[in-house]
Formats: structure tokens, C-alpha cells, sequence
């Protein structure tokens, strides 16, 4: 066994301030490399791919061969939980998820208990036990899930939609059932995120990518709360377990968000500045962000600028560089191997 402590980013979430931040990057294995592509057309679809503990991990190892992150991020997806809960999942060619709706108490109801989640789930638990002995002793292994509420979201409307509409329009109109599809939603995330730690991750991540248009006491009430919930459930199953929020276009919200939930690091997105985020948000520990994906498909010297700017804002304090959302599709491979360059530049 090596040494936790050895680890870049285990280090960064426990507080330290490092030269050089530890590096990795949402979507890493992703649509943008041709390897990637290439086994996702071996696996057949998205869903198999996912399900799939030989591919998934092989498809989570490829961006750690191709630019030595230093960490990996499970490959899974965030509506496989609704799935196993009983929800109907499919993919839409080019079009992306749907799901059947919930829009009753009684379609609350009728969602699995919390402890049938495991059988639909087991293919990734295998996945992460693969990674947990394939991965570079000095790479770190991230689980994840997506926050109750950004879940709850596409659980009500049944696709991903631009303002979160429908979930909206059930938490005014029935409250109740809104809050019991949270609850639901939160139970099994940990129990889900549990199994993941037992299974070999050393870090979970929680995405929150709808956090944004929450506003005021909902911000507090189905964004903080959860994710407060989840992880104070998932710190006395797993003491000093390091755990990652991303409270996606919180805003104003980051401040104080780490504190509020007990998260050891949170991740921003790049609709605030760095420095911004360094002023009011580094103070409360580790952030992770916040390069703009944009960059990784123009490239070129407004991309080693651009890195070279969030690495000197955050340099005070304890810092993992990422983007500020998922890496794109159309993506160039050889940026990527750019702002890593850059970052590792003394």
C-alpha cells in the first residue's frame, strides 16, 4: 500500500497548499478522445457502456494513460440511480437521456426502497474495484453521484430541461411529495456512494449541475441540506473520507457552502473569476476549478494565459485545477495536453 498522504490531490483536500496543484478534469473520458469512441462503439450504447465493469474501467483509465491526471473519475453516469430505484432510463440518439416521470406522491411511492438499489448497481461497484487495483499507486480514485436535487430535476421531467421547469412547478404545487422525492433521492445517494468507498474509491464527488437556479430558502433547502445530509451520513460510515460538492452557478452561494455542508473542497464552474472565487471561497478550504471548457477547443496562447491565471489566483491556498464544467465533445486532445503542461510548469 502506498501512502494516502503521497497522493496530490489527497493532500490538497486536506488543507495543503501544494506548488503545484493536483490536476483532473470533469468529462476526462469522454467523446472527445478516439479511444474513447472506439470502445464506447465496442460496448454498443451509452447505458452498456456504463454497465459494463471491463469497459467502463477501460474507458476510465484512458485519459490517466493519455496526460497522467492525477486523479480518475468513476465512469458511470447520474441517472443510473433513478434506474435502479425503478425509474424507465433510455438514451435518445443525439438527443440525450429520458426517463419516466414522477409527478405524485403516489409515483414517489412507488420508487424501490433504498436497499434494492444494489442489484441494478453491482456493475459499478465491479468497475470501481478494477480501477481500485489497475490506476497508478500515485492516482487518486473519485466516485460520484449526482445531488438530489439536480436528480430529482430529470426524475420529474423526464429529460434534462433549460430552466428545471417541471421540477420547479411540483415543489410549488405539491411541496410534500417534492420533499419526499428528495429524501428518497438522498437516502439512496448514500447508501449508492457508500458502496462506491467500500468498493475502492478514495474520494466522492457530489454534482450538483442544477444547483444554480435555486434560489434563497430553496438554495438552502434542497441544495445545502442534502448535500450536508449526505455527507455528514457518509463521514461516520467512513471517517476521513474527503469529499468534493459542486454547487454548479451557485453564485454567491459557493460562499460559505464548504462550511455549510461539511465539504472538504468546492468545485466552481466558470461563470465566476477565479479571483473572485479565491477572495471568497478558497478561505473556506480547498476549491477545485475553474478553467472554461472553451479553451479546450480554441487552444493556443489564450489557453496557456487563461490556465496560467486560475493557477496564480488559488496559489494561496489548497487548490485541485479543473475545468469549470465537463470537457465537450468537440474538444481538441492536443489541448488538453497544453493546459496540462502548463499546469505542471514551475
Amino acid at each position: 500500500m502506498t501512502n494516502p498522504t503521497s497522493k496530490l490531490i489527497l493532500r490538497a483536500l486536506a488543507g495543503e497548499t501544494l506548488p503545484t496543484p493536483p490536476i483532473w478534469m470533469m468529462r476526462q473520458a469522454g467523446r472527445y478522445l478516439p479511444e474513447y469512441r472506439a470502445t464506447r462503439a465496442q460496448a454498443g450504447d451509452f447505458l452498456s457502456l456504463c454497465y459494463n465493469p471491463e469497459l467502463a474501467a477501460e474507458v476510465t483509465l484512458q485519459p490517466i494513460r493519455r496526460y497522467g491526471f492525477d486523479a480518475a473519475i468513476l465512469f458511470a453516469d447520474i441517472l443510473l440511480l433513478p434506474q435502479a430505484l425503478g425509474a424507465d432510463l433510455w438514451f435518445e440518439t443525439g438527443e440525450g437521456p429520458r426517463l419516466s416521470t414522477i409527478t405524485s406522491m403516489a409515483g414517489v411511492q412507488a420508487l424501490k426502497p433504498r436497499d434494492a438499489i444494489h442489484e441494478t448497481l453491482a456493475p459499478i461497484y465491479e468497475t470501481v474495484r478494477i480501477l481500485a487495483r489497475e490506476l497508478p499507486k500515485e492516482t487518486t480514485l473519485i466516485g460520484f453521484a449526482g445531488a438530489p436535487w439536480t436528480v430529482a430535476t430529470y426524475m420529474i421531467a423526464g429529460r434534462g430541461t433549460k430552466d428545471q421547469g417541471p421540477a420547479h412547478a411540483l415543489k410549488a404545487a405539491d411541496r410534500a411529495a417534492f420533499s419526499a422525492l428528495i429524501d428518497v433521492i438522498t437516502e439512496a445517494t448514500i447508501d449508492y456512494l457508500s458502496m462506491q468507498v467500500q468498493a475502492g474509491a478514495e474520494v466522492v464527488k457530489l454534482f450538483d449541475s442544477w444547483a444554480g437556479s435555486l434560489k434563497g430558502q430553496d438554495f438552502t433547502d434542497f441544495a445545502v441540506k442534502p448535500t450536508a445530509r449526505i455527507i455528514a451520513a457518509l463521514k461516520a460510515k467512513h471517517p476521513g473520507l474527503p469529499i468534493i460538492a459542486f454547487p454548479r452557478e451557485a453564485g454567491a452561494g459557493y460562499i460559505g457552502f464548504a462550511k455549510a455542508t461539511g465539504a472538504d473542497c468546492v468545485a466552481i464552474d466558470n461563470s465566476v473569476s477565479p479571483e473572485w472565487a479565491a477572495e471568497n471561497v478558497q478561505p473556506g478550504g480547498c476549491v477545485q476549478g475553474n478553467l472554461s471548457p472553451t479553451h479546450m477547443v480554441t487552444g493556443g496562447q489564450e489557453l496557456i494565459d487563461a490556465t496560467r491565471r486560475v493557477k496564480a489566483a488559488f496559489q494561496g491556498g489548497p487548490h485541485i485545477f479543473n475545468l469549470g464544467h465537463g470537457i465537450t465533445p468537440d474538444a481538441n486532445p492536443d489541448n488538453v495536453a497544453l493546459m496540462v503542461e502548463t499546469v505542471r510548469q514551475r
